[in-house]
């Protein structure tokens, strides 16, 4: 007769999770931890300054231009001092002009960073959304400093 050959083999129950790699693991783990940590802290490697200070006082001055050219799409046109917050979750930030809060134009927008612009007094494109709280929400697709 002839011996039939498995397909199945048995192996050692052995597991790889000994103790010894289990420690080194969790050895690994906290190291990678206290790493980052040092790094995101120590003054030579972690950030010195206040992000938002740096954007700020970047190359943002009187007369810059940032945005799309296509003002069909975007033919709206408003100014005023741009400032952090939308309201009830429409707009992520709002340009204050005279009048009141019940003039500020909220806006949103995929084409510029207007986080770069906060504080500065602006003139923006843009298209016009349907807002549910706004008085008026804004798609900025160009941006000019003033």
């Amino acid at each position: 007769m002839e011996k039939k050959e498995t397909v199945l083999k048995s192996f050692d129950s052995a597991s790889i999770f000994t103790n010894k790699f289990i420690i080194l693991l969790f050895a690994m783990v906290i190291s990678g931890v206290l790493l980052g940590y040092f790094l995101a802290t120590s003054p030579s490697f972690g950030p010195s300054k206040n992000l938002k200070e740096v954007v700020n006082k970047a190359s943002v001055k009187k007369g810059t231009v940032a945005g799309s050219d296509d003002l069909k799409t975007f033919k709206d046109i408003t100014e005023g001092n741009l400032k952090e917050g939308g309201v009830d979750g429409e707009g992520a930030f709002h340009l204050e002009r005279p009048g009141g809060i019940s003039q500020n134009v909220y806006l949103t927008s995929s084409i510029v960073d207007l986080g770069k612009y906060v504080g500065k007094k602006i003139k923006v494109w843009g298209q016009t959304q349907k807002a549910q709280k706004a008085g008026w929400l804004m798609d900025v697709g160009r941006i000019e400093v003033l």
